[in-house]
């Protein structure tokens, strides 16, 4: 069972029709319960607002300083997964328990993708902003809040399509797995 949700059957990618969920040759469904990101993203996009508050208000170095620990929570969903994230363990242990079964699992790659495309953003923010670049942290954190607002409230993933725009392009491949 995925840290999102229940092991059923039925699953789609970001944009894409719904179908069986893939296996992770365990007999496991690798799908992933959507509202788990959605709800991740809504605490990202309220840290995000904050340091973009912090960096208009001249605290420069504390909007830096979170931007920078955001960088590294974005870090920790790239390489780790959204289901090992903080926010998706804590969606999987204190919210999805009180949610009815979801109507459709969704394949954890492009949320996965996504949180890579937010640590490129933010740590571009970070990283011009330790340069000397005035402004950079705000300018990265108001960009990644668009993206986080967006899956949060819409439902709608940047970073989902663009890696659905970049494996139909051929430029990545879709990660296959299964027994």
């Amino acid at each position: 069972m995925s840290a999102f949700g229940d092991d059923i059957s039925t699953g789609s990618v970001h944009g894409e029709t719904p179908g069986p969920a893939r296996s992770d040759g365990s007999g496991r469904s690798r799908g992933i319960d959507p509202r788990g990101p959605r709800f991740g993203a809504g605490i990202t996009a309220f840290l995000l607002l904050v340091t973009v508050f912090l960096g208009l208000a001249g605290l420069t170095v504390a909007g830096t300083v979170l931007l920078a620990a955001l960088t590294l929570l974005f870090l920790w969903g790239a390489t780790a997964g959204v289901t090992r994230h903080p926010w998706g363990i804590v969606f999987a242990r204190a919210v999805r328990p009180r949610l009815s079964p979801p109507t459709e699992l969704e394949d954890s790659t492009p949320p996965t993708f996504a949180q890579g495309v937010g640590f490129v953003i933010t740590a571009l923010g970070v990283g011009l902003q330790l340069a000397g670049v005035p402004g950079a942290a705000v300018i990265g954190a108001a960009l990644a809040f668009v993206a986080a607002f967006l899956n949060a409230v819409f439902g709608y993933c940047l970073g989902c399509q663009t890696y659905l725009l970049l494996v139909r392009a051929g430029i990545l491949r879709r990660a296959r797995t299964g027994a």
